[in-house]
């Protein structure tokens, strides 16, 4: 009988050591587990057992993680010094790895996507850096995750936020667009007057190359301006117009003379 509460004693230490050792892991975390200080298994999800001094564990997210990369201060590849930020976006993909192989997994990809995202705009020039934003976008995330691998961590997306420039900076711009907007006014007035004047041209072959075709176009003009102008218009006769009846009254002077 004196057994008895030894058993009962030794029957509860048991019971509470096999609550305890009873764990809930979530859809979206993994536990990874040691045994004797030694990497025994990830388990997970749902309910597992790790026993007490036996084996120890720790639970990781595997959702997708955002940070916002702190203001970067970058010199492009034409000498532009911008100040840059941007979010990055990743998740867990191998928890061994991302547990073992690196002690602050979050803290080494985020110091990591500050160092190549000063790296890649760096090889830009700042035209690219603001036309061309999702190849660069691209460019740093296959790079992140070449590097982030060993880590077993995904890059999801990492998106350049802002691109910040100096106030001089900004005026050179507003001056070169300035500049840009009047050259192509420029050129397209040139073009214009261009077509005019080979449409005129064009205009006068025509006309010249038709019998009263010149008289024509003389006429008519005379003709919208009356329609026009209701003001008395002195306009000069041309020589081709009145060169037909000069030369019958030519002609007749001359018969009068031989028969005289």
């Amino acid at each position: 009988m004196s057994f008895l509460p030894s058993i009962f004693l030794a029957f509860m230490v048991l019971v509470f050591l096999f609550a305890s050792s009873l764990k809930i892991i979530y859809e979206y975390q993994r536990a990874v587990v040691f045994q004797f200080g030694r990497f025994l298994k990830v388990k997970g999800p749902g309910l597992i057992i790790v026993w007490p001094v036996i084996q120890n564990m720790a639970r990781l997210d595997l959702r997708t993680q955002v940070h916002e990369v702190p203001p970067q201060d970058v010199i492009s590849r034409d000498n532009v010094s911008v100040q840059v930020d941007a979010v990055l976006y990743f998740h867990i993909v191998d928890p061994e790895k991302a547990f073992i192989r690196v002690v602050d997994y979050f803290s080494a990809t985020s110091k990591l996507a500050q160092t190549t995202l000063r790296s890649v705009l760096g090889k830009h020039e700042l035209d690219e850096m603001l036309s061309e934003r999702d190849k660069i976008n691209a460019d740093i995330q296959s790079i992140l995750d070449v590097q982030t691998e060993a880590w077993g961590i995904q890059v999801s997306n990492i998106e350049i936020r802002d691109i910040k420039l100096t106030e001089n900076m900004i005026q050179a711009i507003a001056k070169q667009a300035e500049a840009e907007r009047d050259r192509r006014s420029k050129v397209i007035h040139a073009d214009a007057e261009f077509q005019a004047a080979q449409t005129l041209v064009n205009a006068a072959a025509i006309l010249a190359s038709a019998p009263g075709g010149m008289q024509l176009r003389y006429l008519q003009t005379l003709a919208e301006i009356a329609v026009e102008n209701n003001s008395t218009v002195v306009f000069p006769m041309p020589i081709d117009l009145i060169k037909p009846f000069l030369q019958i009254i030519e002609q007749e002077a001359k018969g009068k003379t031989t028969s005289g």
